[in-house]
């Protein structure tokens, strides 16, 4: 098992930046990936940006590639978000697999979530 907590979220204006956090605990080693998603009311969560374990590759989603840049440690998962637009406002939740997986922009890809951490981004 693996236990996740976000935090770093808060508000913002328009072209500034944050740095989200994902505190990772219990078995960590037993992961294939890690992502970032996001979810605004009404709609489905969307990745954001996920990054392989072992590899250390990235993927971003095309609306935020160029100004956010996910990265790991050994105590959880970061997503710096820099050039923040009001449409980056969501809830923000990491995210992590058990096992290979295909698609690492798929919710259902992914086994341990956590809570989320609100970022609202205003003009």
């Amino acid at each position: 098992q693996v236990q996740l907590v976000e935090s770093g979220g808060g508000s913002v204006q328009a072209g500034g930046s944050l740095r989200l956090s994902c505190a990772a605990s219990g078995d960590t080693r037993r992961t294939y990936a890690w992502a970032w998603f996001r979810q605004v009311p009404g709609k489905q969560r969307e990745g954001v940006a996920s990054i392989y374990t072992s590899f250390g590759s990235t993927y971003y989603s095309d609306s935020v590639k160029g100004r956010f840049t996910i990265s790991r440690d050994s105590r959880g998962l970061y997503l710096q978000m820099n050039s923040l637009k009001t449409e980056d406002t969501g809830i923000y939740y990491c995210a992590a697999a058990k096992y290979a997986i295909v698609n690492p922009s798929a919710e259902l890809e992914y086994d341990y979530w956590g809570q989320g951490t609100q970022v609202t981004v205003s003009s």
